[in-house]
């Protein structure tokens, strides 16, 4: 049986995106587990070989199931706010309820034969609070080895998802949002359904609170939800653009686009697959930090790219138009 959320109406006007650098980081520690999930990220892998290596993540493997099986919601939990820090989550990842820690560890546990009678499996359920301690000390260590050196990349194309995705909702309103989000997730009749995942008994049911959207570069090709009570109900699925974030050679424009732009300018607007900064543009495309600059000042004047600022960096990515131009010569090239 697929997995059905039934939406009421107090769900359907509370649906919401959050980015969560906690989620991020197991979603990250699962894909390590799981060979399906690492197609698009070999380079990263390789890149962080030793750093794993240097990373003693066996507590933190005892409730990562390799294949399949449950892993604890309080290990990454939905947020309550939109956009939290990873100091906020990593506090309230510590303050969990010692007896939810339990419950949620022994079920995890349960699901590899043996593994909850094993010494350690017991020692996790013996001491629940100090259990839970020790898995936000490791986690906070792989955030920052693993996570924190990329996460405004990170976060710039989950930003851009949320963006792309909340103007397909304005447009054509909820319908085209969850009937996009994951090929295996439909959405008929008030009901978001997931195929080929397994229905979970004591998952957790929209309630009024809404279903949390949070997109992932790590969970490709999975969709993730099943959260059960107390957790909102919760849909993680593979952020658009993700495939592309450590892959790189940037696309080369069409022969249309660039007589219409300019070669370089053409080349910028077409390697813009996810947000980057001018730094980040010039050192793809062999260009002078000058040069780039000036050609993204007449392309968001255009209305083919628009900026933020994300700490120390200005980052510039697509519009809808500008997304629409690139497609459409790449169609025409490819016919």
């Amino acid at each position: 049986m697929p997995l059905a959320l039934h939406l009421g109406t107090d769900d359907l006007t509370r649906c919401r995106f959050a980015i969560s650098p906690l989620c991020q980081t197991h979603e990250a520690l699962r894909m390590l587990r799981r060979p399906a999930r690492h197609g698009y990220h070999q380079g990263w892998l390789r890149r962080m070989r030793r750093t794993v290596a240097g990373l003693d993540l066996a507590p933190l493997w005892l409730f990562i199931p390799p294949v399949g099986g449950y892993t604890p919601d309080f290990l990454g939990p939905p947020p309550q706010e939109p956009y939290p820090s990873i100091e906020d989550e990593l506090a309230r990842m510590r303050a969990t309820d010692p007896d939810l820690a339990h419950a949620e560890m022994a079920r995890s546990l349960d699901c590899t034969p043996g593994l909850a009678e094993s010494p350690q499996g017991r020692a996790a359920l013996d001491d629940p609070a100090g259990t839970v301690r020790r898995l936000a000390d490791l986690t906070e260590r792989a955030w920052y080895a693993l996570l924190a050196p990329d996460w405004p990349r990170h976060r710039a194309v989950l930003e851009a998802d949320i963006a792309h995705r909340s103007r397909g909702a304005a447009d054509g309103g909820l319908d085209v949002l969850l009937a996009g989000l994951h090929p295996a997730v439909n959405w008929a009749g008030h009901t978001l359904t997931l195929r080929e995942y397994g229905d979970v008994p004591d998952a957790q049911r929209p309630d009024g609170r809404g279903v949390l959207l949070m997109p992932s570069v790590f969970v490709w090709p999975d969709v993730v939800s099943g959260f059960a009570r107390p957790w909102q109900p919760t849909l993680i699925y593979p952020a658009r653009g993700m495939g592309r974030l450590h892959t790189a050679p940037a696309p080369r424009p069409a022969q249309a686009l660039a007589r219409l732009l300019g070669h370089q300018r053409a080349a910028v607007l077409a390697g813009l697959t996810t947000p980057s900064s001018t730094t980040d543009l010039a050192r793809r495309h062999g260009l002078a930090p000058s040069t780039v600059s000036s050609h993204l000042s007449v392309l968001r004047e255009a209305g083919l790219l628009e900026s933020r600022r994300q700490g120390h960096y200005v980052l510039y990515g697509r519009t809808a138009l500008g997304d629409a131009l690139v497609d459409g010569d790449v169609r025409r090239a490819a016919g």
